[in-house]
């Protein structure tokens, strides 16, 4: 057959004629070309082209409030939660734990006093009588506290000692023999050890206490009571069980045993004023129906999102095959990856936290759980509420005044990543440095933690003078080595890294903005879109349901043509082109 060639006007897109003509191409580029600018509007557009209802948009915004309501009541809760506990925990210090003052009730930085240790031995015996005397003066306390037994009856406390199975040191000629091995011996304290002595009372049993063998020691004990704080409208009285251990730390055997006191509180079923009860059910109930309707509208806004994805990944499998048919050659990585939509994949986590820690706050709620899970719950609360409003950015996107935020963040997004890693490499030599060289001399080089800690808030102009002014002088070669040392790292991130950082920033953000008055820069799959005209929108072109052959595919085949690269190679060649002249030639030439 005769080939034609027909010269391009002015007025024309270049038209490439194929070795067959085949109007299934033409047909078929037309309705991909229409699909494509459909799957590449914004809601407002997809209303006006095919007066579909933004579904996603209106689940997501019934969702951020559900969620954040949620989220505000059991901010609440957990606030009042954790308080007590440290309240509580705060007062069983000042009642069995000798030699606690009320200094160290704050957390002070640089810290006021040391920690709170024995040094004698008759000081760790003393130590233990003065907690079994306030645990058997436990009704003269303050606070609502009974004894763990159901007759109200003191309980025995449980001394546990940990002990190297052989550990004598004879200091006098350097010598000592040594079994690393741990024993662990555990002995109830009952109420006679408060006249006769803790000392007295394990010589009676004959346990004797090897005091350069004791690793550490444990004294365990629980008291109950009742919230009576959170009462009202809000939330019925809790009861509680007070898990308390004194935990004497010998560890280091540097004469200094540290002492300590935790106190793990387990929530238990409360048996109170029926009619209070009965009144704060209503609250239980609305309480319950929060959680549910955020479990149910985040399960609605995962199945919207995951089937956007998928439908999303169909049709670029089907973009790649007709680019394989018509133009001979894959598409382009950047098209491809135009069909991730990161902000529904980041939908579908929020909700995956949402659904898991909603699940346990209402567990939390309905007393199911005996441990401690509000940490967790918070944590999954906490994270997943954040990130259905950072999902918000993704509609404020569709205005250019708010997208040059996301646009510039994700130009510089490589760029930073880069950057970063390289400062990275220099941090971690300033913090292993200091570490090692400074961590006995100085208190915010104690660990690796801290020190990383330290030179972050360096960077960020904290508490610098501090930082130079602690620094012991019992070595003058390590003075001028801490001094050389903050200099150089503070002059180099602040002046240098600090600066480059908001240059590669800035660097961004004059390319999006000329971009957006030169235009962007298009990939293969932008230029075989087009533009799309305002008319399109009334004319009904959009609101014909046509399908493509591919869509009927099995979720299994998406997911193995997807992991497995396959693609389909049957179909004719040749295509007839839409696209403008000058993006034509050139895509073409590609």
């Amino acid at each position: 057959m005769a080939v034609e060639t027909k010269e391009p006007t002015d007025d024309e897109g270049i038209v490439e004629s194929p070795v067959l003509q085949d109007a299934r191409i033409n047909e078929m580029e037309e309705r991909l070309r229409r699909k494509l600018q459909f799957f590449f509007m914004n809601p407002i557009e997809k209303w006006e082209a095919k007066r579909r209802f933004p579904y996603k948009f209106v689940v997501q915004v019934i969702k951020i409030v559900l969620v954040t309501l949620q989220l505000c009541l059991f901010a609440h809760s957990r606030y009042t939660h954790v308080n007590y506990t440290w309240d509580n925990t705060v007062t069983f210090s000042h009642l069995f734990l000798r030699g606690w003052d009320i200094t160290m009730e704050v957390n002070n930085y640089p810290p006021e006093t040391g920690p709170l240790s024995v040094y004698m031995i008759d000081e760790f015996f003393k130590t233990i009588d003065y907690a079994a005397a306030g645990y058997a003066n436990l009704p003269q306390a303050i606070g609502p506290y009974s004894f763990p037994t159901e007759d109200n009856t003191m309980a025995p406390m449980r001394l546990c000692l940990y002990r190297y199975k052989d550990g004598t040191i004879f200091g006098f000629n350097e010598s000592y023999v040594f079994n690393p091995e741990i024993d662990t011996l555990c002995v109830d304290l009952y109420q006679n050890v408060t006249t006769n002595g803790s000392q007295a009372y394990l010589h009676d049993k004959d346990i004797h206490i090897n005091f350069s063998a004791l690793v550490k020691a444990e004294l365990k004990f629980a008291i109950k009571t009742v919230n009576f704080k959170a009462a009202g409208p809000i939330t019925a009285p809790d009861c509680y069980r007070f898990d308390i251990m004194i935990f004497f730390n010998n560890q280091d055997h540097d004469g200094q045993m540290v002492l300590r006191l935790e106190a793990e509180p387990t929530r238990l079923v409360c048996h109170g004023d029926v009619e209070f009860i009965k009144n704060s059910q209503i609250d239980d109930a609305l309480r319950s129906l929060l959680n549910i309707l955020v479990i149910v509208i985040c399960l609605v806004s995962f199945a919207l999102c995951a089937r956007a994805i998928f439908r999303a990944q169909i049709l670029r499998l089907t973009t790649c095959d007709f680019f394989k048919q018509a133009y001979g050659k894959d598409l382009s990585c950047e098209g491809k990856w135009e069909f991730v939509n990161m902000w529904y994949i980041m939908i579908v986590f929020n909700d995956i936290l949402l659904i898991i820690g909603s699940a346990l706050k209402e567990q939390i709620e309905r007393k199911h759980f005996i441990a401690d899970d509000w940490n967790v719950c918070s944590l999954l609360l906490g994270v997943g509420n954040s990130l259905v409003w950072f999902g918000v950015l993704r509609y404020l996107g569709f205005f250019k005044t708010y997208n040059v935020v996301i646009l510039t963040l994700k130009k510089a997004a490589p760029k930073i990543s880069r950057f970063l890693l390289c400062a990275l490499l220099i941090y971690a030599g300033f913090t292993f440095c200091g570490w090692l060289v400074l961590g006995p001399y100085h208190i915010k080089f104690r660990s690796l933690s801290t020190t990383s800690e330290c030179l972050f808030a360096l960077i960020n102009g904290d508490d610098m003078f501090a930082t130079f002014s602690i620094m012991s002088e019992k070595s003058l070669m390590l003075w001028w080595f801490c001094r050389i040392y903050l200099y150089s790292f503070t002059s180099l991130y602040i002046y240098v890294v600090l600066s480059l950082f908001i240059s590669v920033i800035m660097d961004a953000y004059d390319t999006i903005k000329k971009y957006y008055k030169d235009g962007f820069p298009q990939s293969d799959l932008r230029l075989f879109v087009g533009p799309i005209s305002p008319n399109d929108f009334s004319s009904g072109v959009f609101r014909e349901h046509e399908e493509f052959d591919l869509e009927n595919m099995s979720f299994f085949d998406v997911v193995k043509r997807i992991f497995c690269f396959s693609t389909r190679t049957n179909g004719p060649t040749g295509y007839t082109s839409l696209l403008p002249k000058a993006s034509s030639s050139s895509y073409v030439n590609n």
